[in-house]
């Protein structure tokens, strides 16, 4: 697909070079150097952000247990495609933390690193001997991201932690679902994503201290903790004013109407009406203006309290018209809606082809592939896909010898098991 600019920016073309041999696309992080040790979703996903925009990213698996996440999901020709996703921009290595050889080899990489991403139980590295003491004493300007379900310290650091977990202690399944429904958790990586995407932040806040002080640090990231933030105000109502927010479906509890609504030929939309001038709109254009001047509409919490009436409305108006009919009533009237898509209709959508937004990437084992492109555009110094996710372990000679490793000490490194 073609990525057109837009105002002025533009997304480059991923692909570029389609092997981690090549020269590396230009990006504002050219020259910085990743170590990502984590598994599954939110260490790795943001190592993937941070390698999007230039930075060398080397993937270090064990080599008879890769990431899970090579496994997760549909697989096509025995390559699991989510693992190309998270794996982009990455070199592909194996190294046994537990074994001498591999602690040794990890120290000397990270010793010209500027980070590492880990998500091992809190200890884990230390007992490896590879703890803050180890790594900082090689590198002083290392940043260390350690990335768990419930943070280094507390009752709870040593559980096992998940995505899913976080969303249930969150208090996000609390209130999702419907009124009478049981607590609905997400059907794909909601914490992980958002807790990676904060790991990417929290790297490059430290990064940015280490330019002042010439001295890394410690990010102690739980999982728990981005998606509560994301949540908003909870702690603060029930703090104030002792308010639990229920389970109110696809309704919100702030404004309305705010809800998806079936269409005449079966198809479903999504309103909001945030903005009262918004729900004045879309009032006038399902035919129920005299609303608007009842004292209630004036406010969110006002309007939500008369969710049913503001849902009837809204909702039988639309039931009578074709999807294709209602956004373009709704879009003339300058009202907030849009289609409810599946990937289908996403790969589709002229808005997101217009944007870049998914993009072809070339790969050796599956051809091309379309994917996600890289999250935001930058005028000056875009990122770029350079290839699709690597298999287990396709580039460990060649970063060792970029080590200074000859042929023989890789040879007894592998002979020894700690390849």
């Amino acid at each position: 697909m073609t990525d057109p600019s837009l105002s002025g920016m533009s997304r480059p073309a991923a692909g570029g070079p389609a092997h981690p041999g090549a020269a590396p696309s230009p990006g504002p992080l050219d020259g910085l150097r990743v170590i990502d040790l984590a598994t599954l979703f939110a260490g790795p996903l943001a190592a993937t952000v941070l390698g999007d925009f230039g930075a060398e990213v080397i993937k270090v698996e064990h080599p008879h247990r890769p990431d899970p996440a090579r496994g997760h999901g549909p697989a096509k020709d025995g390559v699991g495609l989510w693992w190309k996703l998270l794996g982009r921009n990455k070199k592909a290595m194996t190294l046994d933390l537990s074994h001498p050889g591999g602690r040794e080899v990890l120290l000397r990489l990270a010793a010209g690193a500027d980070v590492v991403i880990e998500n091992f139980r809190p200890g884990t590295l230390e007992k490896w001997g590879l703890g803050w003491a180890e790594l900082s004493a090689v590198n002083p300007r290392l940043v260390l991201a350690r990335v768990t379900g419930f943070g280094q310290f507390g009752p709870y650091a040593r559980r096992p932690g998940f995505g899913t977990l976080a969303e249930a202690m969150s208090g996000f399944a609390a209130i999702t679902g419907e009124p009478d429904g049981p607590p609905t958790l997400p059907p794909f990586g909601l914490a992980d994503g958002i807790a990676a995407l904060t790991a990417a932040y929290a790297v490059m806040a430290a990064l940015h201290g280490r330019a002042a002080t010439g001295r890394g640090q410690v990010i102690d990231l739980a999982l728990i903790e981005p998606l509560l933030t994301v949540l908003g105000p909870h702690p603060l109502w029930y703090d104030q004013l002792g308010h639990v927010q229920p389970r109110t479906g696809n309704r919100s509890a702030n404004v309305a109407p705010r809800n998806t609504y079936r269409t005449a030929d079966g198809s479903w939309v999504a309103v909001s009406t945030s903005a009262e001038s918004v729900a004045e709109r879309v009032m006038r254009l399902v035919g129920r203006p005299e609303v608007i001047d009842e004292p209630w509409f004036a406010t969110g919490a006002g309007r939500a309290r008369h969710a049913d009436e503001l849902d009837a409305a809204v909702g039988d108006w639309i039931a009578r018209h074709d999807r294709d009919e209602v956004l373009s009533a709704f879009e003339l009237a300058e009202a907030a809606i849009a289609p409810v898509y599946d990937v289908r209709d996403v790969l589709a959508d002229p808005q997101y082809a217009a944007l870049g937004s998914i993009t072809e990437v070339p790969d050796d084992e599956l051809g091309p592939l379309r994917m996600q492109n890289v999250l935001f555009r930058l005028s000056e110094t875009p990122g770029a896909i350079r290839w699709a996710g690597r298999p287990h372990g396709a580039d460990t000679d060649g970063v060792l010898a970029a080590l200074g490793l000859d042929e023989a000490e890789i040879s007894g490194l592998r002979e020894a098991g700690a390849l």
